[in-house]
């Protein structure tokens, strides 16, 4: 027995190690990356597959995948979007390493038979779509009460199709032999390079509440590289997460100021052809991949892939491509691709979101390409926060541009290429170069309108010089100080001449800044100049240098232009998010630069008239803009609104005149309302629409009055009555509709022939009633006391004045012509009953 046990160990061992064998000869395990030929850089969520079977798996985010198979095979293939597919011979090891490099130039072809179970007739891929819509509530972030995270985002912006031998000593080219000596070009193989030109990366702390919406950004650490603006500016403030919410459980996903139909959204099956391509694990997660694809190619749509949740139904995977075929001006080669991870709670949150867009002004022209690089971390779901924790939605900490050496790179929560880190080592060098640190004070006069001298900023630099009626050649000096002087204080002045009229003109505001979380300002303000009626109340309001020298251009006796003194003093603060209230105690004189004349006692013929006026005022403002969100600049001491608002934003404002203060003329009141909004209307495409109404319960001259803005020019102006005379109707109580509704590629994208011409249809409408009281017509004399005629205006009777247009725009990517009839107050003496206005804009 116990010379037998010894054999039977053996034998028992022996087949136990066979079997074994027999397990370890069958499978083999393949690992690798797949990366695209051209850059070297990791293709995200590529197929890797055993060609002519149905064993296959998906890459990871990084381009990394394992595949593991029952027995050998003989090839094994790799594919992604806009790539073309690679097959690869390998061999029987149990252990190999196979990495495949995708060149460019493949299509993406849905396949042109469908397999469908016995008795089913529909496409099995709408099964699946059907329960994603059954749980959509549920698997939707905006389920959650709040959730915050950790964000790392990393921008690139290269100089796309160079060509390989810029011109000599040339800031290109100088660019590009940093560039060539670091390896951080790329496109070589055809001829033409990609030269980096920017770049930036941002750790902050993102936080959401879901309703109302709310959100916070907290910018913990940021930095910038190569053509950069200055530190602290509003673009180095938004670098992080708050403007990269790519959340397709969204119906539209908004990109470039375009909306984009989501490929789950409610009315998936009218856009959308799928295809149901395979079942494959991501990770621990089982999931349908189907493709998806336009029904019509030149919608506001995607193509691609997205990867559902088997159990679950939750949106998992998406990586989509904006068809070549959609009508975008300047913008191609869009490219999103986002991993979603379930949260503690249930649904799910993106864990990594890649995008990749190009900008090319003009066909042969160079072209910029961006990438953007979002992952988050550490979420943390329904952790409830008072309403005010969300007051500033974007926060950079003052020690945000200071890091530590090193800091980035442990950090830092992926790899980084060996291409983008030569793209990073070329940008500082490139920083140091004296011809880019021109084109970035060029770019800063071109979007601040001032030029940047040591701890002043001079300007606005295009009011320098002005030509017009009344002052002739006019001469203009001014600045405003910077956060170097003063975070607190701001003061803003000019002083201008003109040579027709002899007169110097001046402005001088200071404003003091008393709480930046609630941006509480005290402002005083004095100014001495040449102003028109329709434009009294837009001055500085409007922030606007193009507006501001445009203004002062041309004829512009023609628009009733004052000589206006102002004193005032404001005070304005956000009583919570959103809500800003705004309170001017003001003092103007006005003198008429045009013949004008009011009565001063009875308003009759003979009686005692004046020409000039003062005023003293008591304004007050409110302002409510739900979802607006605001940056404070850090370098000028202000604030501007950024991105899109999808709710509507109110405005009231009153107005009370005080009489005998300070030599005031008038005792009235005003109250005016406006309500402006940009809603989408599905294929419809967007209408944005301004409701204005307004009542002046008083009796004073028509300049006090509400003085409704004609368009006497052949350029279409968004803001006016396109076919009303200048003055040619005046109110003290009216309400006012405008509508611009962009049909996009609605009908046109039907019609073959015209979808080539990328032309959108428009249409737009105006609509006012209004009317003046007998005293406000009676107090304005129509002849001087030399009984010469004095420039009148009218007033509406019982019906509106309304006008109906229709145009097309996109025509050369940038002229739009509108079709304009005026349907009321046609017999009016000098209306022009229809007209065609012509404009320019660049929209993508």
């Amino acid at each position: 027995m116990f010379l037998l046990r010894p054999r039977v160990y053996f034998l028992v061992g022996l087949l136990l190690m066979l079997s074994t064998l027999s397990v370890v000869a069958q499978q083999v395990r393949f690992a690798g990356r797949v990366t695209e030929a051209k850059s070297g850089k990791a293709v995200p969520f590529a197929s890797v597959f055993v060609p002519g079977s149905s064993q296959g798996t998906t890459a990871d985010e990084n381009g990394r995948f394992t595949l593991t198979v029952a027995q050998p095979v003989d090839s094994l293939g790799a594919s992604a979007l806009g790539l073309t597919p690679l097959k690869k011979a390998v061999g029987t090891q149990p252990t190999q390493t196979v990495n495949f490099a995708l060149g460019g130039g493949g299509g993406f072809t849905l396949g042109e038979v469908t397999i469908r179970p016995p008795g089913e007739v529909e496409n099995p891929a709408y099964r699946i779509l059907r329960l994603v819509q059954a749980h959509k509530n549920e698997n939707n972030k905006r389920s959650l009460n709040t959730y915050d995270f950790d964000s790392y985002n990393r921008l690139q912006v290269f100089l796309a199709n160079m060509p390989r031998d810029p011109e000599e000593g040339s800031l290109f080219q100088q660019i590009q032999d940093v560039a060539d000596s670091l390896g951080a070009l790329s496109d070589t193989t055809s001829g033409r390079v990609a030269l980096p030109i920017f770049a930036s990366e941002a750790i902050s702390r993102f936080y959401v509440q879901s309703q109302p919406r709310l959100t916070r950004e907290e910018i913990r650490h940021t930095q910038m590289h190569g053509l950069a603006p200055r530190e602290g500016s509003v673009l180095s403030q938004i670098m992080g997460t708050s403007f990269q919410d790519w959340d397709f459980y969204r119906n539209w996903q908004q990109l470039l100021g375009k909306d984009f139909i989501s490929p789950i959204a409610d009315g998936w099956k009218f856009t959308y052809e799928y295809e149901l391509q395979d079942s494959v694990f991501l990770g621990a997660d089982y999931c349908y991949r189907i493709a998806v694809e336009p029904r019509r190619p030149a919608d506001l749509a995607f193509t691609g892939l997205i990867w559902i949740n088997a159990e679950t139904y939750a949106l998992r995977r998406v990586d989509l491509k904006v068809s070549p075929s959609v009508n975008l001006n300047f913008a191609d080669n869009i490219v999103v691709q986002q991993d979603m991870v379930a949260s503690s709670a249930g649904p799910g949150l993106p864990r990594r979101t890649h995008v990749e867009l190009g900008v090319k002004p003009l066909k042969k022209s160079p072209a910029f390409r961006a990438e953007f690089t979002t992952i988050n971390s550490d979420f943390v779901v329904n952790q409830e926060r008072p309403a005010e924790f969300y007051n500033l939605p974007i926060e950079t900490l003052a020690s945000a541009y200071e890091t530590p050496p090193g800091f980035w790179e442990e950090n830092r929560p992926d790899t980084l290429t060996a291409r983008e880190q030569g793209t990073f080592a070329t940008l500082d060098s490139v920083q140091r170069l004296p011809e880019v640190r021109t084109v970035l004070d060029i770019m800063d006069i071109a979007v601040n309108g001032y030029y940047r001298a040591g701890k002043l900023d001079l300007g606005p630099v295009l009011s320098t010089y002005a030509f017009n009626s009344i002052e002739g050649h006019r001469f203009q000096l001014g600045f405003r100080t910077t956060p170097a002087i003063s975070r607190n204080w701001l003061l803003r002045t000019y002083l201008a001449y003109g040579t027709r009229d002899g007169r110097f003109k001046y402005g001088a505001q200071i404003s003091r800044i008393l709480d930046r979380r609630t941006w509480t300002v005290a402002t005083v303000e004095r100014r001495h100049d040449i102003e028109q009626i329709a434009l009294l109340d837009n001055a500085y309001a409007l922030e606007n240098p193009l507006f501001e020298a445009s203004a002062r251009l041309g004829n512009i006796r023609s628009s009733r232009p004052l000589l206006r003194e102002l004193s005032s003093v404001s005070l304005q603060s956000d009583l919570f998010r959103g809500f800003t209230q705004k309170v001017i105690l003001r003092h103007q004189q006005f003198r008429p630069l045009y013949p004008f004349a009011y009565y001063t006692d009875v308003p009759a013929p003979g009686a005692p008239t004046e020409d000039n006026f003062t005023l003293s005022e008591v304004v007050v403002e409110s302002r409510y803009a739900r979802d607006q969100v605001l940056v404070q600049s850090q370098t000028q001491n202000r604030r501007y609104s950024i991105g899109l608002m999808r709710w509507p934003v109110f405005t009231l404002r009153y107005t009370v005149g005080l009489n005998n203060v300070l030599g005031s003329d008038f005792k009235y009141q005003k109250l005016n309302f406006l309500v402006t909004q940009s809603v989408k209307l599905g294929q419809l495409g967007r209408t944005d629409y301004i409701l204005d109404a307004g009542y002046i319960p008083s009796t004073v001259p028509y300049p006090l009055l509400k003085n409704h803005l004609g368009n006497q020019t052949p350029f279409y102006n968004a803001g006016a009555y396109n076919l009303m005379r200048y003055f040619e109707f005046v109110s003290d109580k009216y309400v006012a509709l405008k509508l611009e509704n962009h049909l996009d590629g609605f009908l046109i994208n039907s019609v073959p022939l015209l979808r080539k011409l990328n032309w959108r249809l428009l249409v737009t409408g105006n609509v006012l009633y209004g009317g003046i009281s007998r005293a406000n017509r009676a107090i304005n004399p129509t002849e001087n006391q030399f009984g010469e005629p004095l420039p009148t205006f009218q007033a509406l009777g019982r019906a509106p004045y309304a006008e109906l247009g229709y145009g097309v725009e996109n025509i050369f990517r940038v002229v739009r012509v509108d079709f304009i009839h005026r349907l009321t107050y046609r017999d009016s003496p000098g209306a022009r009953n229809f007209g065609a206005k012509v404009s320019f804009q660049f929209k993508l």
